[in-house]
């Protein structure tokens, strides 16, 4: 099996866990993402991680009944989003799908680099989940480097975009996963 889709899994499973940690009394709450509060927070992680992920195996696009659709209202939203991650997981689980390139809507892309950016959102949104509602993140170390590749390569692009804030210092004992969210301009906690 490919070690990123072990890696993606992984991630998925934590991204779960943070999920299914979600109150919904909570979802009136700030986040690392200024622009998002945490219900927003969540249907982010929810459609791009989940739906649009599984949909990217077969290079299909997500359309409004999915883009305008509010997943934390569904009472069983984190059960939910799990199904969803197996389901994406089990679409990129074929060989096949990691050969050629994925349409992005905007052109084409490798698969690999679509399944590294899918990564990258699976851990740092989550990562940003966890934080505005108090619940550890744990990110194994092959993990965080893979990620750590992926938020140096497209920092610039995310930045353009608005994706990503400045880059924040950390100190010279930061981890390689502590590094990646000050690339991507999310401060690690003390």
């Amino acid at each position: 099996m490919n070690k990123i889709h072990e890696q993606l899994t992984a991630a998925a499973d934590e991204a779960a866990r943070v999920v299914a940690g979600t109150r919904p009394e909570q979802f009136g709450d700030k986040t690392p993402c200024e622009q998002w509060d945490v219900k927003e927070l969540l249907n982010h992680l929810v459609l791009w991680t989940s739906y649009s992920f599984e949909r990217r195996a077969r290079s299909e696009q997500v359309g409004p009944e999915l883009t305008d659709r509010d997943f934390a209202s569904e009472p069983d939203f984190a059960a939910r989003y799990r199904e969803q991650l197996d389901r994406a997981l089990a679409a990129w689980a074929p060989d096949e799908v990691w050969e050629g390139d994925v349409d992005t809507g905007s052109g084409t892309m490798p698969a690999p680099q679509i399944a590294e950016m899918i990564l990258m959102e699976l851990v740092l949104h989550a990562w940003d989940l966890a934080t505005a509602t108090g619940q550890a993140y744990t990110c194994p170390d092959e993990v965080a480097a893979t990620v750590a590749e992926a938020v140096t390569a497209s920092a610039e692009m995310y930045r353009e975009y608005d994706g990503f804030a400045a880059e924040v210092e950390v100190g010279a004992d930061a981890s390689v996963f502590e590094r990646a969210l000050a690339v991507s301009g999310r401060r690690p906690q003390p």
